[in-house]
């Protein structure tokens, strides 16, 4: 947000701590929830579209109707094993989109895996412009109820956080997934400490935050204090692969180490100098990947760079 506009944007959530901090509340969570406009593609947006715009051809396109409009999800079929039962999702993080996550839906194709690769809503081709978790967790219902159950659920960064609170039953106007197994990539821990950078950056009073809190709890049926990533994930007895990197400058390790203290149902593998983006084409992510599902990585790294340099 440009200076000038940050100053007006304080003012006027300073002015509504005084006179309607509900309304105030309202307004700093439909802002903290807006996604950039899909038809203005950032930089690096644009390079995932063009890398990788011929391996989306190979997809079924379903638009998929929600509350809020409808989302995309593309269905890949699976490089080996015709026939095969097993079916992965997998989930992009804040300002990503499907496209992003193509190593993954590689290598989980060539290990025999059916796989369905949502954009969440304001995302990729989706429709909207605002993505909350009630929202992105009905995404998962809904591609669930379409293509599922799930062997495999995969998610990176806030999709990290969406699968396993769609795992946990988190929102609960929705059944939870029951996938056999959960890979959470560069994963927040902390969602109230997401909400309370927010609140800081734009010095909202505690009036508005309590609102904002209110809101999370209309619309999931649950305290925003709960949305705690460890907590949910030592609830939960599904196998889950941590894999992070220390140097993750977005989502911090301590977050990796706290999910991975969820209990012995629980791996983490660390990726170390992979960042937070470029992890997802890591190839000692995917060697991971391939241990956790039973893939074959030097099958889907081939099939990729064949894929890239056509």
């Amino acid at each position: 947000m440009a200076p000038l506009a940050l100053t007006v944007t304080r003012a006027l959530f300073g002015l509504a701590e005084r006179v309607a901090p509900s309304h105030g509340g309202n307004a700093a969570f439909r802002l903290f929830s807006r996604t950039p406009a899909s038809r203005n593609p950032s930089p690096r947006e644009r390079e995932a579209i063009e890398r990788y715009g011929r391996f989306m051809d190979d997809a079924r396109h379903h638009r998929l109707r929600t509350a809020g409009g409808w989302i995309s999800a593309h269905l890949f079929k699976p490089l080996v094993g015709a026939g095969t039962e097993r079916t992965a999702l997998v989930v992009h993080g804040w300002r990503s989109r499907a496209e992003h996550m193509v190593p993954i839906v590689m290598q989980l194709r060539a290990g025999g895996y059916r796989v369905v690769a949502l954009d969440l809503p304001g995302h990729g081709r989706s429709a909207g412009r605002h993505l909350n978790m009630a929202s992105a967790v009905e995404a998962c219902a809904e591609a669930e109820l379409w293509f599922g159950p799930f062997d495999v659920v995969v998610g990176h960064s806030f999709g990290g956080a969406v699968v396993l609170n769609a795992a946990a039953g988190s929102v609960r106007t929705f059944r939870p997934l029951t996938p056999a197994r959960l890979v959470l990539i560069s994963a927040p821990n902390m969602i109230p400490a997401i909400f309370d950078q927010f609140a800081d950056a734009l010095r909202l009073g505690p009036g508005i935050r309590a609102a904002m809190s209110q809101r999370v709890e209309r619309l999931t049926g649950t305290p925003l204090a709960e949305f705690v990533g460890a907590r949910q994930l030592a609830r939960l007895t599904i196998p889950t692969l941590i894999v992070h990197a220390p140097d993750d400058r977005e989502v911090a390790a301590d977050d990796a180490a706290a999910l991975a203290g969820a209990g012995p149902h629980v791996d983490v593998r660390w990726v170390p100098g992979a960042g937070h983006r470029r992890i997802l084409a890591d190839a000692r992510l995917l060697e991971a990947l391939a241990d956790f599902t039973g893939g074959n990585v030097a099958e889907a790294a081939r099939r990729m760079a064949r894929r890239v340099s056509a």
